[in-house]
């Protein structure tokens, strides 16, 4: 029989080792009851989901007028470039640039004196043509009777019939040589043609006025005025595709009224019709440009000025309209909650359209008689219980 003997350092050791095992044992007790009392607890406290309480609407279509809104610019109904006719030094402007300007009103003047010179000289070519013209005519009566008696040849007739037929004819030619003149002298006083609003001065006084800066200067009508707009290939389908459905009916004819927002949002007070359509779509843009003429008598609207164009006068029947706070907006698109048959929250995708007022057109998803939620609806999940505050 073998006997082992243990030294004070080994007893310690098994001392320290028992000691160790024991308080482990303790402290995972103690810890397993507590988690253990915990999990019950929250098991014991977790409240029951009960109706989330919510008000709603009941859908119901309406006709409602469809109003169709885009960005516009305006142009001019008729801008006329002003150029000077006749080649000459410019005298002065006597207009003031960016006023109203008058149908016939005086613009520009030239120097007129090369050109009085010219209607000098063809007027004095025209009297003396005048006088050859006499002098055959006399000579041609005298050798008429003379012919006719034998006295003169034959020949001697034909030669003062000739004179006296060239000498007219150069009467003719000078009278349109003195018309040329004439007219001339008159390009010197440049009118404007129309009524309207005059640019900027592009030549200034004293400048010689040739074939290659003709252009003075610019006159715009502004009333009426055009306001241009266009439609996208995709926009044309779909305004086609809801009138085939009858989702969408237009105003007899074709006459849509256009109304223009201003900058401010202002409605513009006077209301226009379309009157131009492109034949063919812009191979650039894709676009349809539309055209309507708006009247503009106190020259409000300018050329080229950016303004929003509001198409109405279309009826949309049987339409869709929720408050906005009703429809809500996902990673997916636009959807409601609908009050099911069991009186629980159903997801429902819809499409929406444009805005009438405060609320929110729906184009597609919803029927006639079912019910929305349009408040309490933002924690709502798919079957959640309702209860609907009336």
């Amino acid at each position: 029989m073998r006997m082992f003997f243990c030294g004070p350092a080994a007893v310690r050791s098994r001392l320290s080792v028992a000691r160790r095992f024991a308080f482990a044992s303790l402290a995972s007790g103690c810890l397993l009851v507590p988690a253990l009392t915990s999990c019950a607890k929250h098991d014991e406290n977790k409240p029951d989901t009960g109706p989330v309480t919510v008000t709603a609407v009941t859908v119901t279509g309406r006709d409602l007028p469809a109003t169709f809104e885009f960005v516009a610019q305006t142009q001019s109904s008729h801008q006329v470039n002003i150029q000077a006719r006749v080649s000459g030094f410019l005298d002065r402007r006597v207009y003031t640039e960016g006023a109203m300007v008058k149908a016939g009103q005086v613009l520009f003047l030239m120097d007129k004196k090369p050109f009085q010179a010219q209607v000098n000289g063809a007027a004095a070519a025209l009297a003396r043509q005048k006088a050859a013209m006499e002098t055959a005519r006399l000579n041609l009566e005298r050798t008429r009777p003379l012919a006719a008696l034998n006295a003169l040849s034959k020949k001697d007739l034909d030669d003062a019939t000739g004179s006296f037929e060239s000498s007219a004819a150069a009467v003719e030619q000078a009278k349109s040589e003195l018309e040329t003149a004439r007219l001339n002298l008159s390009y010197c006083t440049i009118t404007s043609p129309i009524s309207g609003i005059t640019g900027a001065a592009m030549q200034q006084d004293g400048t010689y006025i040739n074939q290659q800066n003709s252009q003075l200067t610019t006159v715009a009508v502004l009333s009426p005025i055009w306001v241009n707009f266009s439609i996208s290939e995709n926009e044309m389908q779909r305004f086609r595709d809801q009138i085939a459905r009858k989702a969408l009916i237009p105003p007899a004819g074709g006459k849509f009224e256009v109304e223009i927002l201003l900058v401010d949002g202002n409605a513009f007070p006077h209301k226009g019709q379309i009157t131009f359509a492109a034949p063919s779509y812009n191979p650039q843009t894709g676009t349809f440009l539309i055209r309507a003429s708006v009247d503009n008598p106190k020259g409000i609207l300018r050329p080229n000025q950016y303004v929003r164009a509001l198409l109405k006068g279309a009826v949309r029947p049987g339409a869709v309209v929720l408050p906005q706070r009703a429809v809500q907006q996902g990673g997916k698109g636009h959807y409601v909650w609908v009050v099911d048959k069991a009186g629980k929250a159903e997801y429902r995708p819809v499409t929406a359209g444009e805005w009438h007022g405060n609320d929110w057109l729906i184009t597609d998803g919803l029927r006639a008689g079912e019910r929305v939620v349009v408040d309490g609806g933002l924690t709502l999940q798919p079957g959640t219980p309702l209860t609907v505050k009336r």
